[in-house]
């Protein structure tokens, strides 16, 4: 609130100064935070914007394939159902075998869906319907193999889950921060790795293009400023991370992990159910 009271007070000193060095900041701890280059991130409202922003540039051509699970988030399966469509191509919801009895059968069962005309894989880190969390390192290292790209939706994972993006390697990568992070609704970021960025048109052309002071990086000058906003959520990344380090969130993080492994198995006991995946 602090940040929109001073966006309101002096609306042109914010936009065109002061908030591009917190919202530089705000990119600077994330990338640390995520560990990945400060350069290979903008901030986005949220997650759906990031996976509207690469199905729009993937110039899918008639019966290309977009292979991804069949329990992904509704408003992803949408985007990509209505470019598919555009294109002619087709969305397949690859059918996962629950409950899950390993990450390599999970891995299996994905990749009975490749075919010759699998352009990218798509697919959560962390379902949002069914928390599960999806081998996704493995997903990656597989599809390098066949030479497929992939998008991962890991819109529930920062601050809930350790986050490595040179790790994982993944092509594409979109996630929420005012989720687990804490930080304010429409605080989001896409990550896509460097070789790729100058492929992706912005949703919005606004003054990046051709910037009268272009930065070193025409990702970051096409992509994080689309005109006029509030994005004084963006500018409460470092305070949020802040936050978390002083309260070793990973540790509170655990306790809760472990409250549910401590209790599943008396709670599928009274409903008379199952856990969707080994404990």
């Amino acid at each position: 609130q602090n940040f929109q009271l001073e966006l309101e007070q002096s609306p042109v000193q914010f936009i065109t100064i002061k908030g591009i060095e917190y919202v530089k900041k705000s990119r600077i701890a994330l990338a640390e935070y995520v560990n990945c280059n400060e350069d290979d991130l903008v901030l986005i409202p949220n997650p759906t914007y990031g996976v509207n922003v690469v199905a729009k540039n993937l110039d899918l051509q008639p019966n290309d394939e977009i292979l991804t699970t069949n329990i992904e988030y509704g408003a992803c399966d949408r985007t990509w159902q209505y470019y598919c469509e555009k294109a002619e191509a087709k969305y397949i919801r690859q059918p996962i075998h629950l409950p899950l009895e390993s990450e390599d059968e999970f891995v299996s069962d994905l990749f009975k869906g490749v075919t010759s005309k699998t352009k990218l894989i798509f697919i959560s880190h962390i379902t949002s319907s069914t928390a599960l969390i999806f081998p996704i390192k493995k997903v990656i290292e597989k599809a390098k193999q066949l030479g497929l790209k992939t998008f991962i939706d890991g819109a529930h994972v920062p601050g809930h889950i350790a986050l490595d993006l040179q790790d994982l390697d993944a092509d594409y990568y979109t996630a929420a921060c005012h989720k687990w992070m804490m930080t304010p609704k429409g605080s989001s970021f896409l990550y896509v790795r460097k070789e790729l960025q100058n492929e992706l048109d912005p949703l919005i052309f606004s003054w990046g293009y051709k910037a009268v002071y272009p930065s070193s990086s025409q990702f970051i000058d096409y992509h994080q400023f689309t005109g006029t906003i509030d994005f004084s959520a963006f500018c409460t990344i470092p305070t949020a991370i802040e936050f978390m380090q002083e309260n070793q969130w990973h540790l509170i993080a655990a306790k809760c992990r472990q409250l549910v492994y401590d209790n599943a198995e008396r709670f599928t006991t009274l409903l008379q159910s199952y856990t969707l995946a080994p404990l």
